[in-house]
């Protein structure tokens, strides 16, 4: 590795070589021990950490810095991908021997130690780390799409964080682990470990966590959750001010505190042990600060000294957790200062070795390599899925299924709206599936704004239908835990609005989990979302929304927007069966103006109600995600309109006008907007060579953008036309009218086409 440039006079360096140098420097001038320590004895009085302990967590912290070492080599000819390092957070290694293997563990991107130390074998750490590095398609875990701590055998979940978006996961996987339940994926005594950096300390998303996990503490709620704060002092290259996180962490309500040295590997083994101990014995939180510096920078790149001085880099070096460990062990007695470097230079043989091993490797070589794992669809399961549900609701599960719904089944109750039938839909999947969570915020006591889960915690218990506190990232994040452990939550958000607080959680944590983990790990959940507009009595942007662009740009998501009682029931059911089948993430978009909606064309004609359907029919009238629904009218030959949601009512009562008129049209219900019916909505444009987009979201950026480039790729020559609503916020009260789609810009719009 060549030696890089001097930090001013001070001779001081960031660069691996000279870190390198000051290491062997640093243990050769440490003096002889005057005794030695048996290798079952404490390296230190009062402390719990033996010899033969400590010996194997330096042989971790040496792998982690030979690792970063071996990154920067791998980057300095372009092989390598990945120079966010850990030295300095090498005592990170001492909080994996204080927890048991068992213990699903969240990291932060300082945690090679951690790994190396849980892992055991040396050469296999290396290489699934480095492997990683250099992005091959051997790497275990992410298969070469990044570079992530994770392992499936090891019980670390895969995290791509750098701002702590990871911990309200983390809040929801200590919370599905203390259910009492057989079928965890982890032992009811774990508990869960998450570690997060300074900065990520004071992102919204670590104040949402530490919030709700002093919450659920403060209200009796048992939260088995490990906190693990590394403080370098450093974000980037702006510096934590002195005492904020200590101040900060130790004024958290319901969080127990403590704090250590992280560069010492004696102490740090100390307290993690001692903090892990309480966890597990309370099922209670915590939160270990631990002090540790950053050595070698951000990542590769990043040249510190272009913001700090030669002084507070020389303290950093002064505290090198590698240097204090060789100390430990040379002042027990346990190694003279020869075998360290000895030890320190075999490790780093090792790494070396395994380094120019991964070089060959090959790296995934075409973009169905790169999505497989991204969200697999396999509808064939999901409908075997759905008929064995439906199997067991008519005949073991028959008299529970009766008890649930109180005697009266919901097929004999007559034609249900569409929130009576997302009701009934719901209490289905409880009743039948034991994993199956309701949550949000108004879901239990109050049964819903608007009533939609009305009666489900009478009938299943607060243990699974219940409400959360005020805060949307909690909600998603305790959706992302529970999905983990193996449990099918279906969380709700109760505004479409509100989802763009926490909308990192689906983007950053839920679509990535599969990808990033090659399908090791899946957080499986229905996120129901109440939104679109055309609410006449209550508006406003907030009540309003009709933005859906960034759920239909995650890669992966399923976004399922029912229209009528008659698709929302086998669309929710499609959605919970490729969730627990599949581990799909849903989102299931139900328009607030339907709710209630009782007429189509005129009032009393009860036209918009449906029957329910009973198990018997679930099969037959399976709904397969990524399918639309066509309404002919009339000759069905003359006009294509294609539209969602409310754009579907007003379409079919626009449609039925022009009927009238002589002019046959066929009304496609797109159902899907993520992934797009294509080749459904392609075959309907062609049958009638006019289509009329009817979007109810805004022009840009709107579902009628995706439709037409949809139209286009699939080879459509006739004519289009699109209607959207207004590039604005919902105002309220009449003025809405001004800004979105009505049922005469519809009329204009089909007229226009019909005369070319």
């Amino acid at each position: 590795m060549a030696r890089l440039a001097h930090v001013g006079n001070a001779g001081l360096v960031t660069t691996p070589q000279n870190l390198d140098e000051r290491f062997r420097d640093a243990v050769s001038s440490l003096p002889l021990p005057e005794a030695r320590r048996a290798p079952g004895d404490a390296v230190r009085d009062g402390s719990t950490l033996t010899g033969a302990r400590a010996l194997e967590l330096f042989d971790a912290q040496l792998a982690s810095r030979h690792l970063d070492l071996a990154a920067r080599w791998l980057r300095s000819f372009n092989e390598g991908f990945y120079t966010i390092g850990s030295s300095g957070h090498e005592g990170n290694a001492a909080v994996a021997a204080a927890l048991l293997p068992t213990d699903p563990a969240l990291l932060h991107y300082r945690s090679a130690a951690f790994f190396s130390a849980r892992a055991k074998s040396l050469p296999d750490a290396a290489r699934d780390v480095l492997r990683g590095v250099v992005a091959s398609a051997r790497e275990p875990i992410a298969g070469g799409r990044h570079k992530v701590f994770g392992s499936a055998d090891l019980n670390i979940v895969p995290t791509t964080s750098t701002v702590a978006s990871h911990l309200p996961r983390a809040v929801g996987l200590a919370f599905s682990i203390e259910r009492p339940r057989s079928d965890s994926r982890w032992p009811r005594d774990a508990i869960a470990m998450a570690s997060f950096g300074d900065a990520s300390a004071n992102h919204a998303a670590a104040t949402a966590a530490l919030n709700s996990a002093g919450w659920f503490e403060h209200s009796g709620v048992r939260l088995p959750l490990l906190l693990i704060c590394e403080d370098n002092g450093l974000g980037i290259s702006v510096p934590t001010p002195d005492g904020w996180l200590a101040a900060m962490l130790e004024s958290r309500p319901g969080l127990r505190y403590t704090s250590a040295d992280g560069c010492d590997l004696a102490a740090t083994y100390d307290a993690a042990t001692e903090a892990a101990g309480y966890v597990r014995r309370e099922r209670r939180p915590a939160v270990l600060h631990l002090s540790t510096v950053r050595l070698m920078g951000h990542a590769g790149a990043d040249a510190e000294v272009a913001y700090r001085t030669a002084d507070e880099i020389a303290r950093d070096l002064a505290r090198d957790p590698l240097v204090g460990t060789a100390r430990l062990l040379v002042e027990a007695g346990l190694l003279g200062p020869e075998e360290v470097i000895g030890r320190y230079d075999e490790v780093g043989w090792q790494v070396r070795k395994v380094a120019e091993e991964v070089l060959g490797e090959p790296k995934l070589a075409n973009v169905a390599e790169v999505v497989a794992p991204l969200a697999p669809r396999r509808p064939l399961r999901a409908a075997h899925r759905i008929t064995e549900v439906a199997t067991r609701a008519l005949g073991p599960g028959a008299a529970a299924r009766s008890r649930a719904f109180g005697g009266k089944l919901p097929e004999q109750s007559g034609p249900l709206t569409l929130a009576q039938t997302i009701n009934a839909t719901l209490t289905d999947a409880l009743a039948y599936d034991p994993g199956v969570l309701v949550f949000g915020e108004d879901v239990g006591r109050k049964g819903g704004v608007y009533g939609v889960t009305k009666h489900l915690q009478e009938r299943f218990g607060d243990e699974r239908v219940f409400d959360t506190l005020l805060d949307e990232t909690t909600i998603l994040g305790l959706a992302l835990g529970a999905g983990l452990d193996g449990l099918l939550p279906v969380p709700e958000i109760q505004y479409l609005a509100y989802l763009h607080n926490a909308e990192d959680q689906l983007r950053g944590e839920a679509a990535t989990m599969s990808f990033f983990s090659s399908g090791a790990y899946k957080n499986p959940m229905v996120v129901r979302v109440a939104g679109l507009a055309y609410q006449q009595a209550f508006g406003g942007h907030f009540h309003n929304d009709n933005s859906v662009a960034v759920l239909r740009d995650i890669p992966g998501l399923v976004l399922a927007v029912p229209s009528r009682p008659s698709d929302a029931a086998p669309m929710l059911r499609s959605c919970l069966a490729s969730a627990a089948s599949d581990g799909s993430v849903c989102v299931f978009l139900e328009p607030i103006a339907l709710y209630h909606t009782r007429d189509l064309h005129q009032q009393g004609d009860n036209e918009w109600l449906a029957p329910y359907s009973g198990p018997g029919a679930w099969t037959t009238e399976h709904v397969p995600i990524g399918r639309a629904r066509t309404y002919p009218l009339g000759n069905a030959q003359d006009l294509t309109i294609i539209t969602y949601g409310n754009g579907l009512r007003m379409s079919l009562r626009v449609a039925a006008q022009l009927a009238e008129q002589g002019y046959g049209s066929r009304v496609v219900d797109l159902r899907w907007l993520n992934p797009l019916p294509v080749n459904d909505l392609v075959r309907e444009a062609a049958a009638t060579g006019r289509v009329l987009i009817v979007d109810e979201t805004r022009r840009s950026g709107g579902v009628g953008e995706g439709v037409l480039a949809a139209l286009v790729d699939g080879g459509f020559v006739g004519a289009a036309r699109r209607i959207a609503s207004a590039d604005s916020l919902i105002p309220l009260g009449p003025a809405a009218q001004h800004v979105l789609v009505g049922e005469d810009a519809i009329t204009q719009g089909a007229h226009a086409l019909l005369a070319r």
